[in-house]
C-alpha cells in the first residue's frame, strides 16, 4: 500500500503542504472526513478529506480514529 500523507495549509504561517503530526479523524453531521492536528510548532491544522483517504490513514497508523 502507498504510503499515505496527511497534509493542510496552515493559516498562521501561509504555509501550504503543511504535515500533520499527531492526527485524528472524525466525521462531520454531513458525513465528511475531518483531520485534526497539529504542525509541531504549536499550530493547530485541520483539513478535510476523502472516505479513501481517511480509512487508509487509520488502517496505516498515520491517525487515530476519532469517532
Amino acid at each position: 500500500m502507498a504510503e499515505v500523507n496527511l497534509t493542510a495549509y496552515n493559516v498562521k504561517t501561509k504555509e501550504k503542504n503543511v504535515p500533520i503530526q499527531d492526527a485524528v479523524i472524525t466525521k462531520t453531521a454531513k458525513g465528511a472526513y475531518m483531520v485534526q492536528g497539529h504542525d509541531g510548532k504549536g499550530n493547530k491544522l485541520t483539513t478535510l478529506c476523502n472516505e479513501e483517504k481517511a480509512l487508509a490513514a487509520i488502517k496505516s497508523g498515520v491517525a487515530k480514529q476519532g469517532w
